[in-house]
């Protein structure tokens, strides 16, 4: 039996993308159902991405993404209806989740979206539903990257390239919850942020990767370096990784490499695609585990998500991508769908 509140408008607002380079339009659309093994979610709040912003530019081909299409890749929002097959769920369920926006699935900028109930989990209690949309995709992907690839643990040196930014700011606060010295690369304007998450910051600007190898390594090599900047960078972390035993993951590994370094030490490279599930459907299960996992790292006061103070809504989405554009953020930014 379906298990349900009071039925969802038949309609909803939502921000729709008719043509790639066109601007986002606000629309009445039909509110959607949840179809089987799906969960009806009444959209919170949607975090905002540079994934999104190259989406909306044409610029994301992986994305797959299919027009005229809904954008928004995370969602915070309360459970509206459960498909009768779905457990684990109810109506007034306060979840998170990397789960459209990609592909033919709809996005989070919009008052209601039917989801695959693999893709949610039940938010950290101790944020807010804001707070909590600016955790999936990033914090997917530190995960993918560190404890599934990597396999981070006590006693490990890591090296997070782009400390301060969006995915690397979780990854260092994961790496650390799992016992690892942490250190990170910024530029000189992100060296504090990179130290208050409790690693140690590398200004890249100023700073040859052999030295820093040197000082902190003692000409070792780090045991894990997450690349989350790619190109050059990618580069580099080939020269900064331990001989043999090392480990380099990287979140862009679009580009075309030399992986010579690499070989000359014996290491390891592993790529991290984080979109792959909700573009295949297969190991979907995975990323509803991982937010559980987050959640209770959350809960414990072990991580915590960076949130730009300011506020958007869904009339005002465009802003929110030319902020995030201009790279000036100071943190996720947020857009408000439950104004």
């Amino acid at each position: 039996m379906t298990t349900s509140r009071p039925a969802a408008a038949a309609s909803m607002r939502a921000v729709v993308l008719e043509q790639f380079g066109s601007p986002l339009a606000l629309s009445n659309l039909t509110t959607p159902v949840a179809g089987p093994g799906q969960v009806l979610v009444r959209v919170a709040a949607s975090g905002v991405n540079p994934l999104d912003t190259k989406i909306r530019a044409g610029k994301a081909a992986h994305a797959r993404s299919r027009l005229p299409a809904i954008l928004g890749v995370d969602l915070a929002g309360v459970v509206e209806e459960v498909a009768p097959e779905v457990t684990g769920f109810t109506p007034g369920d306060e979840v998170y989740g990397l789960t459209g926006g990609v592909g033919d699935l709809q996005g989070s900028l919009a008052e209601y979206v039917a989801v695959d109930a693999r893709l949610l989990a039940h938010k950290p209690v101790s944020l807010g539903l804001r707070e909590a949309a600016a955790l999936p995709l990033i914090v997917i992907t530190a995960w993918e990257g560190l404890v599934d690839r990597a396999q981070v643990r006590a006693g490990q040196r890591v090296l997070v390239h782009g400390g301060s930014g969006g995915i690397g700011h979780v990854a260092i606060q994961i790496a650390r919850a799992r016992g690892a010295e942490v250190f990170a690369t910024g530029s000189a304007r992100s060296l504090e942020t990179i130290a208050r998450l409790g690693a140690t910051p590398i200004d890249y600007t100023s700073t040859p990767v052999e030295d820093y190898v040197a000082r902190h390594t003692g000409g070792e090599g780090f045991d894990i370096v997450f690349d989350t900047v790619g190109g050059k960078t990618l580069d580099a972390s080939f020269t900064a990784v331990r001989t043999y035993t090392g480990h380099v993951v990287s979140a862009l590994g679009w580009g075309t490499h030399s992986i010579a370094p690499l070989s000359f030490r014996g290491a390891t490279y592993s790529g991290v695609f984080t979109l792959l599930p909700m573009l295949t459907g297969r190991g979907r299960e995975h990323h509803g585990e991982i937010l559980r996992e987050v959640a209770a790292l959350v809960d414990a006061g072990a991580l915590m998500p960076m949130v730009d103070p300011r506020h958007f809504t869904l009339q005002t989405a465009a802003e929110a991508h030319k902020a995030v554009e201009s790279g000036s953020t100071a943190g996720k930014i947020i857009i408000d769908v439950a104004e």
